[in-house]
């Protein structure tokens, strides 16, 4: 089936203009007749639900979390990109257009892309009126730095805490709506399926985590924003309540799930420390800018500082390979995150990681905080400082670009990064797949939207740095307001939709009755037993670099383990009442299938592009090889009862604006 992606027709820089003159338009009358459930409360799933309560529409939030404030958008730290070129470095809406097609390896829509490109100054001037502190310059103007994938600063920020900042300005918005009464928030609350009547989303069954409650809930449409599933591989560097749950609920409903097997591996990421590690920490790719990554020459220099015989610190400049720098001397240490964490893992495969295990690389400011401080020293007049002097005024300028990062650095590893070099290693972070929508954000299901991470649209194989808080706020503040209005015009003599419907009965049961197949099975294995080895099989055989027989293998492994889950997981207390280990069996329960697909979808594509990196297909010098005549298409995926038996469909990526070409960063 060929998928209607539903792109306007005309120039490509007229489209969005043009669609929003064309599409229906809700009457402000009708709008308080309308309701609209938003599940999910980060920056997509908040700007979303503040922006369409603020036109007029009835707005029921749900979140996991006690509150919104708690979203895991808030852990996003380096910046928020948009093309407003106050550097005058040549930046414009066609560069960050095109850096972000090619960013993601020219496997994303091109109109999508093309609008988010478009929609990126408005963000800035309403996060600015909200109040969000972004980082200034000494005249007052707002400050930018530079990600990794282009040439220009186009990064706007708020010291090391951009996400949490973006947030909370949604979130003020949001408690704006909920005063005036137009939001109702669902707080600790989880949605645990989709209700479809007469082919439409119509509402959904939550659960109250707090007391165990089943609830439905009704609406004339459905926005789903609720994340990436990226704790697939359980090590992750996202919170760890972050999920699938929502996002596979509505793809077992329907909604076709798109390139799942495309997730992001960051390049700086605190390294694992031990087998009773839960989580990973990511130290932002902001820290790129200063920070140069490398290993020793010699593999006796990288022995000797593994065992604790040599510091780096010791180490002459002539001993170091700063390997980014030297493979890709146009963007250094800001090359793209897939390119540059598979050269990390490439040197410490070759036997030149850092740390204990083997497997880190160095981020090291020395040369930055020398810089710093001689040029802030001939600020201040001092023309002859001394090392120490130098030193001094560097760290400070240092401590105020990214002082509360290489505290938490601190804090976790119990290193001063000020003295010695940080260790990184890549880790799994963000996932560019998701569920397919097209144009105006629509799943696959009438009515049923998907914003932010949750969807699979701007990103392609790879996304660019400080690209995630930008297409969340443009989804929830300036997209998704739009072209959800064009659908619910026809509902606005629908009236209330009864949750007493048979359609709501048959998906209470159906939830009901696995909530009480997993209280009652009496195994002898936790979950974190079963998430434990699902996330060693994905990053085994589905991680940085996969191949064609592994990824048989992990299907295999994969299909067997959620067997054995099923027959042998162990799920303590009752269905009633606040229970987190039930909570985690639902979404492990969910992870398990989704890991297969996620298999399934690497080994169809045969090619190498952005994150996902397939061994048979790399040029002589180790780069992705893309396989352009054959694969150069979405794909979605549909449910029919099993993810060994999914169908896929295909989206065909035509490029009528950009050259499509191999990708290069040197």
């Amino acid at each position: 089936m060929a998928l209607d992606s539903k792109i306007p027709q005309g120039p490509l820089a007229d489209k969005w203009t043009k669609h929003k003159n064309d599409i229906n338009l809700v009457n402000p009358a009708n709008k308080r007749n309308i309701d609209v459930i938003v599940v999910g409360t980060g920056l997509a799933g908040g700007a979303a639900a503040a922006t369409l309560a603020e036109l007029g529409y009835n707005v029921k939030t749900f979140c996991y979390q006690d509150s919104p404030r708690r979203a895991h958008s808030i852990a996003a730290q380096g910046g928020i990109n948009a093309a407003k070129n106050y550097q005058g470095d040549g930046d414009s809406t066609y560069r960050l257009f095109y850096d972000t097609i090619k960013g993601g390896d020219y496997r994303s829509r091109e109109a999508n892309v093309y609008r988010l490109a478009e929609v990126s100054a408005n963000i800035i001037d309403q996060c600015v009126a909200q109040g969000v502190p972004f980082a200034r310059e000494y005249g007052g103007l707002l400050d930018n730095r530079s990600f990794g994938g282009v040439l220009v600063s186009r990064t706007f920020y708020a010291k090391g805490q951009t996400g949490q900042q973006l947030l909370l300005g949604a979130y003020a918005a949001m408690n704006r709506q909920i005063n005036r009464g137009k939001i109702i928030p669902y707080n600790r609350h989880e949605m645990l399926d989709l209700v479809i009547v007469d082919g439409k989303a119509r509402g959904i069954i939550a659960r109250d985590l707090v007391s165990g409650e089943i609830e439905r809930h009704s609406a004339h449409a459905v926005v789903v924003a609720s994340g990436g599933y990226g704790n697939v591989f359980f090590l992750s560097t996202n919170a760890m309540g972050s999920n699938v749950t929502a996002a596979w609920k509505i793809h077992r409903r329907g909604a076709y799930f798109a390139n799942p097997c495309f997730t992001q591996i960051h390049p700086t990421c605190i390294p694992v420390s031990g087998d009773h590690q839960s989580k990973l920490t990511l130290m932002s790719e902001s820290l790129r800018n200063d920070g140069r990554i490398w290993v020793p020459k010699k593999l006796e220099d990288a022995k000797a500082i593994r065992e604790g015989k040599l510091k780096p610190t010791q180490l002459a400049e002539e001993d170091r390979d700063y390997y980014l720098e030297r493979r890709y001397p146009s963007f250094g240490n800001l090359v793209p995150r897939d390119v540059a964490s598979r050269a990390a893992k490439e040197r410490c495969d070759a036997g030149f990681g850092v740390n204990a295990t083997g497997e880190a690389v160095f981020l090291d400011f020395a040369a930055a905080i020398e810089r710093y401080g001689a040029e802030k020293a001939a600020v201040q007049g001092n023309h002859n400082p001394t090392k120490e002097e130098i030193l001094k005024l560097g760290e400070e300028v240092i401590a105020n670009k990214y002082g509360n990062l290489f505290q938490m650095y601190e804090k976790i590893v119990d290193e001063n990064p000020y003295k010695t070099p940080m260790k990184i290693y890549p880790a799994v972070h963000y996932t560019m797949g998701g569920i397919w929508v097209d144009y105006n954000l629509m799943t696959t299901i009438p009515g049923c939207y998907a914003a932010g991470e949750a969807n699979f649209s701007d990103h392609g194989a790879n996304r660019l740095g400080a690209s995630a808080l930008m297409q969340g706020l443009a989804d929830g503040y300036f997209v998704l307001p739009y072209t959800i209005g064009d659908y619910l015009a026809s509902d606005i003599r629908t009236g209330k939709i009864s949750t007493d419907l048979p359609e709501f009965e048959e998906a209470e049961k159906n939830v009901r009755t696995q909530l009480d197949s997993l209280i009652n099975n009496n195994g002898s294995h936790s979950v974190d037993h079963y998430h434990k080895k699902l996330g060693k099989i994905m990053w085994n055989k589905c991680g940085m670099s996969r191949n064609e027989k592994e990824l048989k293998e992990a299907i295999t492994e994969i299909r067997e383990l959620r067997e054995d889950f099923y027959k042998n997981v162990n799920v303590p207390g009752s269905a009633e009442g606040k229970n987190a280990e039930l909570e985690k069996a639902m979404r492990v329960a969910d992870f398990l299938e989704l890991g297969e697909l996620f298999a399934i979808d690497a080994l169809h594509r045969n090619e190498s592009c952005g994150g996902h990196f397939r061994e048979e297909f790399q040029t002589e010098e180790g780069e992705a090889l893309r396989d352009d005549k054959n694969f150069t298409y979405v794909a979605a995926w549909e449910y029919k009862g099993d993810p060994g038996k999914a169908v896929l469909h295909k989206e065909e990526l035509i490029y009528d604006n950009i050259e499509v070409k191999t990708r290069s960063y040197k």
